[in-house]
C-alpha cells in the first residue's frame, strides 16, 4: 500500500544529508539503515549500502528506481535451496557431470609424453 499523495514519499532526512556535498557519479558508497526510504530523483548516481539485517548490500541508484524503496533492492532472506531425496540425486548428477568434464579436459590438454 503506498503512501498518501498529500503527504508525499517519504525520504530519510538522514539520506539526503548524507547526499549534500557530493558529485554524481561519486564512487563511495553510503551506508543506510533506513528500506524504507523511497529513492528520488536526486539519488540517481550513487551507491548505497543499504543494510539488510547482516550485511550491508551495494544497490547504485537508477533512472527506473525512482519512487520505489531502498529496501526493495537489498533482500533479507537467502534461499538456500529445497532439501530433500530429489535435491540429492540432482546434487550427484551434478556432480558426476563436473567430475567427468575435468577428465575430459585434462585429457584433451594433455601433458609431456614419457618415452
Amino acid at each position: 500500500m503506498s503512501r498518501s499523495l498529500k503527504k508525499g514519499p517519504y525520504v530519510d532526512p538522514r539520506v539526503t544529508k548524507k547526499l549534500e556535498g557530493r558529485k554524481i557519479g561519486d564512487k563511495t558508497v553510503i551506508k543506510t539503515w533506513s528500506r524504507a526510504c523511497t529513492i528520488s530523483p536526486e539519488m540517481v548516481g550513487f551507491t548505497f549500502g543499504v543494510h539488510n539485517g547482516k550485511d550491508f548490500i551495494p544497490v547504485y541508484a537508477t533512472e527506473e528506481m525512482v519512487g520505489h524503496k531502498l529496501g526493495e533492492f537489498s533482500p533479507t532472506r537467502k534461499f538456500q535451496r529445497h532439501g530433500g531425496k530429489i535435491q540429492k540425486e540432482m546434487d550427484s548428477a551434478a556432480k558426476q557431470r563436473d567430475l567427468e568434464a575435468n577428465k575430459a579436459a585434462k585429457a584433451a590438454a594433455g601433458g609431456p609424453k614419457k618415452k
